[in-house]
C-alpha cells in the first residue's frame, strides 16, 4: 500500500507547485470519514482511495483530481455531505466527488435498467468535467487489481464483464492506453481464466527462448544511428487480451501468430517520423496495405503515430510505431496528457472532441437509459473509418457507418432531410458502407423525413438517437388518431358512446400518463379496447379469443377491411417474446427467420396477427409509411434450454475436394445443429454452392456453428440468407 508521503512525492515529481496542504487535508478527511471500515481483503478501506489517488498521480493529473481520488467514496460510504465537502475543499472538488459517486441510493428493480441509469448519469457528469471519468477509471482499475478478494464468483464475472464492455472502451476513447490494456487483461483473466493462462504460458516460453526482440531493436537502433538520428527504440509484446482477440478474429492458433510484438521508435520532432519511416522501409520489406498515418489524420482521442508492418528478421512480420515524445505521452495518458503540456483550460479542449459533443446531444435527446447504454456501447466498440467532406475536412465514423450516419454527424437537420448521397461523385444507396478515404456528399430534399427503416441503416448512436427522437414525435399523432378510431368503433359495436372526460378512470387504473397515452397504447397494441371498456363498464366480460378478435376487427375496420378468426398466443408466450399483446396470433417471419438474441420488430398483419421480423430484414421497409403497424418487441432475456428450434438458412461455398460435404454435415452435427434441408445450388469444376437449412436454438448457437464451419479448410465462405 502506498503511504501518504509517497503520494505527495509522486505529485511533486511532476508538479512542484502543487497545493500539498490541500492533498494532505483530503487524506486526513478521508481517513477520518472511513474510520474502521474494511475492504473485502481485510485491509483498512483507506487503502483504496490512497491507491486510486496514486494511479491518478501516475497519470500526472492536477491536485483537484488527486483530492477527488482520496474523497471519491466519502459521499457514498460515509456520513459526509456535499455541502461539507464544498465548505472544506471548495465547489470544484465537491462537484468532482459527487460526479463519481456510485449512486447506490437509487433503487431499481431491474438490474439492467439500474446499470444503464448509473452510466447515463456518469456520462452526464463526464461531459461537464472529463476528470470525473478519469477518476472513475482509476477507481475501477484498483477494484480490478483487488477483484480476487471478492467471494462470489458471479459478482466477479459481472464486474469483469462490465469492465470489458464499458470502462475499457471508455479508457480507449480518452486515450488512456495503459489503463485500457490493464482493464482488458484483468477482466479477461476473470471471464476466461483458462484461455488467459494458456496464452500467458506461451508468451513466457517465447520470451525465454526467442532473441528476436533484442535483434530487431539492435538493427533498428543501428540503422538510425548510422543516419545520425537520435531515437529511443523499444519492443513490447502485445497484451494477452489483444492476442486472444486476434486468434479468435482470424481463427488462428498461438503458434500461427506472426506479430505478437510491437516496436516503438520515439524521435525529436514530427519531420523525423517520416524520415525514419523511409529508413525502415529501406531496411525491411514493407507489407502492402499495412501503413497508417495517424499523424496527419489523428484518432478522435488525440492519438498520433505512424504505423507500418514489415517483414523483419527470420521472415517474421513485425509492427513498428513511430512518434514524438509528446505523441507518446498522449498515446499513454490520453486526455490526461493535456495537464503535462498545457496546464490550462483542459476541459475546454476535451469538450471540443466531437465524440463528447455527440454524447451530450444524445444525453439530451433520450430519456430511455437502456437505449442510451446500448447505443453508447455500440459506438465505443467500433473501429474507425476516415472519410472526407466535399471541402476536404476529415470526418471520423465507426466502421460500418453509412452516408446516413455521415449526414447526421454533420447536423441532425441534414440527416432528417437526407434524400440521397454521393460517394466519390457517384450516387449510392443510403445503406452503402463507407470506406477509408471516401469523399461523401449529402443530397437533401425539402419534405424528406426519416422513416423507421433508417434505424436499421445507421450504426452511430447520434444517428439512431436523432431518428428515434423524430419518429417518436411524428408517430405519436398518428398513433393517437388511430387509437381513438379503434376505441370509437369498439364502443359503437357495444352500443356505448364516450368522450375524453370519461377516460381519467382508465388512466388511473392502467397507470397511463394522459388521454393521449390511452389512445397511443391502443394503437401500439399495449391495451385492447376491451380493457378500456371493462374499466368504464365493469359488468361486461368477454373471453380472451373475443378480445383478440375485437382488437383485430377494430384495426381492420379502421382501414376498411374484414377480420378473420385466427389461433391465439397463450399467456405463457411460448416463443419467448416480450412486448406482444396477449391473445394475438404470432408467427416468425420466414423471409428473415430471426433468432433469439437478435434485434426484432413486430408487424401487425390485420386478420393474421403479428409477424416477427429481424430488424435487418429488407421486407419491413415496405411498412415504413405505416408506423401504427410496428410493435416494439424483443426476445426474453433468458431463453429456456431445450426450447423451440428456429430454422436458419445458409449459403456455403465449398472447394470441390473429396469428403468436403461430409465435413460440413459432420461439423453441423457436432455443433448440435439439425439439417432440415440441403440443396446444391450451383456446381463447377473447382467450387460449388450449397443452400442449407439448419435448426438452431438462438443467435449464439448459430454464431458458434458458423465459426466451426469457417474453420474448415474446404469452406471458402459461409453466409446467412435473409429477406
Amino acid at each position: 500500500m502506498i503511504r501518504q508521503y509517497e503520494l505527495v512525492d509522486k505529485v511533486l515529481s511532476y508538479n512542484d507547485k502543487a497545493d500539498i496542504a490541500l492533498i494532505n487535508r483530503a487524506y486526513v478527511f478521508s481517513m477520518k470519514a472511513h474510520g474502521n471500515q474494511k475492504r473485502a481483503s481485510g485491509e483498512p478501506y483507506l487503502t483504496h482511495p490512497l491507491e486510486v489517488a496514486a494511479i491518478l498521480a501516475d497519470l500526472k493529473l492536477d491536485e483537484a483530481s488527486i483530492c477527488t481520488g482520496l474523497l471519491h467514496d466519502t459521499l457514498e460510504d460515509t456520513l459526509t455531505s456535499y455541502d461539507e465537502l464544498k465548505d472544506i475543499f471548495g465547489q470544484e472538488i465537491a462537484d468532482l466527488t459527487e460526479g463519481v459517486t456510485k449512486l447506490s441510493r437509487i433503487n431499481f428493480n431491474n438490474k439492467s435498467v439500474e446499470q444503464a441509469e448509473n452510466f447515463r448519469k456518469l456520462f452526464m457528469a463526464m461531459t461537464k468535467d472529463i476528470r470525473v471519468l478519469l477518476v472513475k477509471l482509476c477507481d475501477r482499475t484498483h477494484n480490478m487489481r483487488t477483484i480476487e478478494h471478492m467471494k462470489k464468483e458471479e459478482s466477479k464475472k459481472r464486474i469483469a464483464k462490465e469492465t470489458l464492455d464499458i470502462f475499457s472502451p471508455l479508457a480507449d476513447r480518452v486515450g488512456l492506453y495503459k489503463v485500457k490494456i490493464e482493464l482488458e487483461d484483468r477482466a479477461f483473466k476473470v471471464l476466461k481464466k483458462e484461455e488467459y493462462e494458456k496464452i500467458e504460458e506461451r508468451k513466457s516460453f517465447l520470451s525465454q527462448q526467442d532473441d528476436i526482440i533484442e535483434r530487431v531493436e539492435e538493427e533498428l537502433a543501428g540503422e538510425l544511428k548510422q543516419h545520425n538520428i537520435k531515437a529511443i527504440v523499444s519492443g513490447r509484446e502485445k497484451t494477452i487480451y489483444s492476442i486472444y482477440n486476434k486468434m479468435v478474429k482470424k481463427n488462428l492458433t498461438f503458434d500461427q501468430l506472426t506479430d505478437i510484438v510491437a516496436y516503438r521508435i520515439i524521435v525529436d520532432d514530427k519531420s523525423k517520423c517520416y524520415e525514419v519511416l523511409g529508413l525502415i522501409h529501406n531496411l525491411y520489406k514493407a507489407i502492402p496495405g499495412r501503413f497508417k498515418d495517424y499523424i496527419s489524420n489523428s484518432k478522435p482521442n488525440g492519438y498520433q503515430s505512424l504505423h507500418t508492418s514489415v517483414i523483419g528478421p527470420y521472415a517474421q512480420r513485425i509492427e513498428i510505431q513511430i512518434r514524438t515524445q509528446e505523441m507518446h505521452d498522449v498515446s499513454e495518458y490520453g486526455v490526461a496528457a493535456h495537464w503535462l503540456y498545457k496546464q490550462s483550460s483542459v476541459q475546454a479542449d476535451v469538450a471540443s472532441y466531437r465524440w463528447v459533443k455527440d454524447l451530450k446531444e444524445m444525453l439530451t435527446s433520450t430519456d430511455d437509459p437502456e437505449e442510451f447504454l446500448e447505443n453508447t456501447k455500440m459506438d465505443l466498440f467500433s473501429d474507425e473509418v476516415f472519410v472526407f467532406t466535399p471541402k476536404g475536412d476529415l470526418i471520423t465514423l465507426p466502421k460500418g457507418a453509412t452516408p446516413l450516419d455521415f449526414a447526421y454527424l454533420v447536423h441532425s437537420d441534414v440527416g432528417n432531410k437526407c434524400h440521397a448521397a454521393k460517394i466519390n461523385g457517384r450516387i449510392v444507396p443510403l445503406r452503402t458502407q463507407l470506406k477509408n478515404g471516401d469523399q461523401v456528399e449529402v443530397v437533401t430534399k425539402k419534405g424528406q423525413i426519416p422513416n423507421p427503416g433508417w434505424r436499421e441503416i445507421v450504426v452511430t448512436a447520434k444517428a439512431k438517437s436523432a431518428i428515434n427522437r423524430y419518429l417518436r414525435v411524428q408517430e405519436l399523432d398518428a398513433q393517437i388518431k388511430l387509437g381513438r378510431e379503434i376505441l370509437e368503433k369498439a364502443m359503437r359495436r357495444e352500443g356505448h358512446s364516450f368522450s375524453d372526460k370519461d377516460l381519467p378512470k382508465v388512466i388511473e387504473v392502467h397507470k397511463l400518463k394522459d388521454v393521449d397515452d390511452v389512445y397511443a397504447a391502443i394503437a401500439q397494441g399495449r391495451f385492447f379496447p376491451r380493457q378500456i371498456i371493462d374499466v368504464l363498464y365493469p359488468d361486461e366480460e368477454e373471453t380472451k379469443d373475443d378480445k383478440a378478435k375485437e382488437y383485430l376487427e377494430a384495426i381492420e375496420s379502421s382501414s376498411g377491411g374484414a377480420a378473420k378468426k385466427m389461433p391465439t398466443l397463450s399467456e405463457e408466450n411460448a416463443v419467448g417474446i416480450d412486448g406482444l399483446v396477449s391473445g394475438l396470433a404470432v408467427q416468425i417471419a420466414g423471409c428473415c427467420t430471426p433468432l433469439p438474441g437478435e434485434p426484432i420488430v413486430g408487424i401487425i398483419n390485420t386478420g393474421r396477427g403479428v409477424s416477427i421480423h429481424s430488424k435487418a430484414c429488407k421486407n419491413i421497409e415496405q411498412f415504413a409509411d405505416e408506423p401504427d403497424r410496428w410493435l416494439a418487441v424483443k426476445w426474453h432475456d433468458k431463453i429456456p434450454d431445450g426450447g423451440k428450434a428456429f430454422v436458419v438458412r445458409m449459403r456455403i461455398n465449398i472447394s470441390h475436394v473429396p469428403g468436403a460435404l461430409s465435413s460440413v454435415t459432420t461439423t453441423i452435427f457436432n455443433a448440435q445443429g439439425n439439417i432440415v434441408d440441403l440443396k446444391i445450388e450451383s456446381k463447377g469444376p473447382d467450387l460449388y454452392d450449397i443452400r442449407c437449412d439448419v435448426e438452431v436454438l438462438n443467435v449464439e448457437h448459430f454464431s458458434d456453428m458458423m465459426a466451426a464451419l469457417r474453420s474448415l479448410k474446404c469452406i471458402n465462405t459461409v453466409e446467412r440468407l435473409q429477406g
